[in-house]
């Protein structure tokens, strides 16, 4: 068990080099843009370049051995992650029931207030995606390529841990020694395929008018085709894949917890870069997924699934780190690694709302989802589950937000902040 001390030196030490002043209210996506562009290629730092590399490369490679060395669209949207990445015999003999349909119906619930928003609050979203969209650079949108064509696997993760934890990260992934963990992962992912099919709504670039530019594959596929996406948008499927990858990593992990809700947040954000997903998409996943990682976490026989798993990674990673988690996970030089600065706080902040404004009742008062304070549990373990729920209400948005619902059994999951909860624990 970590002490609140040591919890907290690591939850400061990930923020250690934020600029002299970042601004503290609300931001605009023109605003944005330029922090996105930090955590791409355009980002100076030879090591974090080699990172990025070394993930896509990775990526390709793994693509092309399941499609028989040529990558094409259609061998993407198949691909599955085995052996050697993922121990899935392990977590077939365990005969955990994930309950899909359940867990579906209960996602549904969350997002249903998307039905009552005003037109011009949808309208407004549409706006957002052409503002972003428009605005992405060469890089941003190189970076998001990857993200949308690595979904199957956990290639774009290792970025978001450091360049010393994250090499080794990328080793153990590919060498079958995190099999456990990977397995857990990738079958947490709770399908959106039901609520995409329930809410039938149609994507940005299909919408009259519009003004979407699309983005060519330059990077994985590397043939120069725009890039594309069919099904319904709400919410976006992507965006709930990066958000329960990165949020049960940081759940494992929590040594680099705030550099991996950024890094969900920033997965969400691609998708709105290539003109794919709406911002109201991205916030329903990021909903739905706290809500689906919360339910498994109180479930004991998940935690202690949950628990081998983080055992193994653990214990891969230090003998490849050859030190303490801890020390491999320090934040040693901001360019280096970027998803751990301060500034970026600017950007988890934004993307909680899109900019997007309140068309419900503002001042409403908190009531934290019953089970939310689990997704605390591993990064302030010695605060009470009461402490946690605590901690959740007083760092929660505002009430009246696009997607906010106040329904005593599905709703508030909108105005969880697990960002500004990590940050400001260390002041506690």
């Amino acid at each position: 068990m970590h002490s609140n001390n040591f919890v907290s030196a690591l939850i400061i030490s990930s923020v250690l080099f934020a600029p002299a002043a970042f601004a503290r209210g609300p931001l605009a996506p023109a605003q944005i843009a330029p922090l996105a562009d930090t955590v791409t290629a355009a980002n100076p730092a030879d090591s974090y370049q080699a990172l990025l590399e070394a993930e896509r490369k990775g990526l390709v490679a793994a693509l092309g051995a399941g499609a028989g060395g040529t990558i094409t669209q259609d061998a993407i949207d198949k691909a599955k992650q085995e052996v050697p990445f993922a121990d899935t015999g392990w977590l077939k003999a365990s005969g955990y029931d994930f309950t899909v349909k359940n867990n579906q119906d209960a996602g549904i619930k969350v997002l249903s207030s998307f039905i009552t928003l005003p037109r011009w609050q949808l309208e407004r979203s549409l706006m957002t995606v052409a503002e972003i969209n428009h605005g992405a650079t060469p890089a941003q949108q190189q970076h998001a390529i990857v993200d949308a064509q690595g979904q199957s696997f956990l290639y774009f993760l290792p970025e978001a841990l450091g360049p010393r934890l994250g090499a080794a990260f990328l080793r153990v992934y590919e060498m079958g020694e995190i099999g456990k963990a990977v397995a857990l992962i990738k079958a947490s992912e709770i399908s959106t395929g039901a609520a995409k099919s329930y809410f039938n709504y149609p994507r940005p670039f299909l919408i009259d008018g519009n003004s979407i530019g699309k983005v060519p594959d330059n990077s994985v596929v590397q043939d120069g085709s725009p890039y594309k996406a069919t099904g319904g948008s709400y919410p976006s499927g992507h965006t709930n894949t990066g958000y329960t990858d990165a949020l049960l990593l940081a759940e494992m992990l929590p040594e680099r917890f705030v550099p991996l809700l950024n890094r969900a947040a920033g997965y969400g954000y691609s998708r709105v870069v290539l003109g794919v997903h709406y911002p109201l998409d991205v916030i329903g996943s990021r909903m739905v997924v706290e809500r689906n990682v919360a339910h498994f976490l109180n479930d004991p026989a998940y935690k202690t699934l949950f628990d081998t798993a983080r055992d193994e990674l653990r214990a891969a990673l230090e003998k490849e780190c050859g030190v303490s988690i801890t020390e491999c996970a320090r934040v040693t030089d901001s360019a280096s690694d970027p998803w751990a600065t301060l500034q970026l706080q600017d950007f988890y902040r934004f993307t909680m709302t899109y900019d997007l404004p309140q068309s419900g009742a503002p001042g409403v008062v908190m009531q934290v989802p019953e089970g939310a304070q689990v997704l605390l549990g591993t990064l302030l373990p010695n605060l009470s589950a009461e402490q946690r729920k605590d901690l959740l209400a007083r760092t929660a948005i505002d009430s009246g937000y696009p997607l906010d619902s106040q329904d005593a059994q599905s709703g508030f999951w909108q105005r969880i902040d697990l960002h500004a909860a990590a940050l400001a624990a260390h002041s506690n």
